[in-house]
């Protein structure tokens, strides 16, 4: 009975640090290469439609001039890289800006191309390294409870 009790605390104790570990929470990919995302973000083109704060501007040359989501910057919850990468490889998922028809097709989907088929798992890796750097979160003054 003795030996039952202590594997069952034993179980709890490890599930509670399981679940104190933001590791074991969320999902994370390997370190990734944030030069290497920043060169993969250009190379897809995805600056056709989109500029990261302070890093990436949006190109002009093409046309998608009704479409423009700025990436990066102060946002007011993490980021994280399961936010990244679902946002990446399932780009309906989670429309941010809502029903805009400048960003969603006829079909409700997001206008912005899959690219589950041309873009490596090493490329994914960078470019989520790439994103995951370029935002901050912003937190107000009234949120912080001094000490």
């Amino acid at each position: 009975m003795i030996r039952v009790l202590v594997l069952l605390g034993a179980i709890g104790i490890g599930i509670l640090l399981v679940a104190c570990d933001p590791q074991a929470r969320g999902f994370a990919l390997p370190p990734g290469d944030i030069q290497r995302g920043q060169n993969t973000f250009v190379e897809l083109r995805c600056n056709s439609c989109h500029s990261v704060k302070g890093s990436v501007e949006r190109l002009r040359d093409d046309g998608h001039s009704q479409i423009y989501v700025q990436l990066g910057g102060e946002v007011t919850r993490v980021k994280t890289y399961g936010d990244l990468v679902t946002s990446i490889i399932n780009p309906s998922h989670k429309l941010a800006r809502g029903p805009d028809p400048r960003h969603v097709g006829p079909d409700g989907e997001s206008k912005m191309p899959r690219y589950n088929e041309v873009m490596t798992v090493q490329q994914l890796i960078d470019l989520t390294a790439f994103l995951s750097s370029t935002y901050s979160v912003w937190t107000s003054e009234y949120a912080t409870i001094p000490h």
